[in-house]
């Protein structure tokens, strides 16, 4: 089964956040955001990004104004009819509404193959031509979207309506009763009439709920400035890869945002660095930036090269259900034993955020050794961030330069540290892992003799 995006937005409030701020002409573009299979071929993923860069284009370009404007007004005007066209397709009579639905349908695609035509973007969608349907359902040839069960579809309409306009109640109740007996009948034979066209009026409406679905993500990678990743062979990077949760957050409170460079390479690499260095919000980054290029997005890089994984799994944050009556540390470890498992047939993109560190130290340095041997042989790319040192294995480490003291110029509080922390990642050989609190917790004027004590017990 393909791993959908409704799927994963569950799972992850940073890409449920990138969700959020899509901009849809119509409820169909994101119920189809929200079926996009995670894409695991190059070809697809190329195209996709062809198609998201094609609307830029048209967007930037000031012959395209008109087209591109009469396409979004109809986009706006699309409705979700998935559910009538599955009755359709079901052999059901439809009512007066569902036909109205499939008209209003048949009409809007007629508008919008001539907007993708005139942008030439209409081999790329292929939108059926439901004229036929149009004209089915608009025998008077109205032109209009509204729809009636004109007397054209029944002569036997016309004597009845007519008398019905100056009846008295008692003859009104049968003439109603005839008409309603022929309506029947038309409708039926209407349903019967439309049947063929279900396939394509099922296509038609995914193509435009895919093109207001890439319009979306066009108007995106405009407002967050993203870009377009290369997917040409080596190792995978991001050069100022940032977070578009956290950047919107730091910049509406004026906050410091440094974006950072990484490469992924295969095995396990070990993050390390001071609390608040940023090593859970790299995890988030990298895995949502990933998530979004094979989910069909511009990443939030200034540039990338990206390979394709089978699925990108995060075991970040307390993961405590209660109503299961799971601890912190059981449903953290459960899901690392589930990736594990998963690891030995698929290619994987694993982020897990400091595993063990609710239990004992002992054994919570025994499991992070055991984890990350274990995935050091497989064929997945895994990140794990740690407080442990002395681990004893010969994994890449990655370092966070973390706080730097002689760049302090004020008072330092909880609310400002982030302006002297260097969220860059270097390479580091050592085994052990960055000591910064208690230099930190001092300079934060915090008690000074619970530091004491520290730095004794430290000796």
């Amino acid at each position: 089964m393909p791993i959908l995006m409704r799927e994963k937005t569950k799972e992850i409030p940073a890409l449920l956040y990138v969700a959020e701020s899509m901009e849809f002409m119509s409820s169909a573009g994101r119920r189809r955001m929200m079926d996009q299979p995670l894409l695991n071929n190059k070809d697809e993923i190329l195209r996709e990004q062809e198609i998201v860069q094609l609307f830029n284009q048209k967007w930037h370009d000031s012959s395209m104004i008109q087209p591109y404007t009469l396409l979004k007004h109809q986009l706006m005007q699309l409705h979700d009819i998935a559910h009538t066209i599955q009755n359709l397709m079901s052999h059901m009579v439809l009512d007066e509404v569902e036909l109205f639905e499939i008209k209003n349908l048949a009409y809007i695609t007629r508008h919008a193959r001539k907007a993708l035509e005139s942008m030439q973007m209409d081999s790329l969608f292929s939108i059926p031509d439901l004229s036929p349907v149009f004209d089915l359902l608009d025998p008077d040839h109205t032109g209009i979207t509204s729809f009636y069960i004109y007397d054209t579809y029944d002569a036997r309409l016309t004597p009845i309506r007519k008398q019905m306009k100056g009846a008295d109640d008692a003859t009104m109740s049968d003439l109603l009763a005839q008409q309603n007996e022929i309506q029947a009948l038309v409708l039926n034979r209407l349903s019967d009439q439309l049947y063929p066209y279900s396939k394509d009026l099922d296509q038609a409406l995914e193509l435009m709920a895919y093109t207001d679905f890439a319009m979306a993500r066009a108007n995106l990678a405009r407002l967050w400035g993203l870009n377009t990743p290369s997917v040409e062979d080596g190792l995978p990077y991001f050069n100022g890869l940032f977070n578009p949760r956290l950047r919107d957050h730091n910049q509406k409170h004026h906050l410091r945002y440094q974006p950072i460079d990484i490469t992924l390479t295969p095995g396990v690499t070990f993050v390390t660095g001071a609390n608040m260095a940023g090593k859970t919000v790299l995890l988030k980054s990298v895995g949502v930036a990933q998530l979004m290029y094979q989910f069909g997005f511009s990443i939030p890089a200034e540039q990338a090269l990206l390979s394709q994984f089978d699925d990108v799994v995060f075991c970040i944050g307390d993961e405590q259900n209660e109503m299961n009556g799971l601890s912190s540390f059981a449903a953290e470890i459960t899901r690392i034993s589930d990736v594990i498992r998963r690891s030995q047939t698929e290619h994987l993109l694993v982020l897990i955020d400091e595993p063990a560190r609710t239990t004992n130290p002992i054994e919570g340095k025994a499991l992070v050794q055991a984890i990350a041997n274990i995935m050091q042989s497989r064929n997945s790319t895994t990140l794990i961030t740690t407080h442990y040192s002395q681990l004893g294995l010969s994994c890449r480490r990655l370092r966070v330069k973390g706080f730097v003291e002689n760049m302090v110029d004020i008072p330092l509080n909880p609310n400002n540290i982030n302006r002297f922390i260097d969220y860059s990642l270097v390479e580091d050989d050592s085994d052990e892992v960055p000591q910064e609190a208690l230099r930190i917790a001092e300079m934060l004027n915090c008690e000074p003799e619970m530091i004491s004590q520290a730095r004794s017990f430290l000796k």
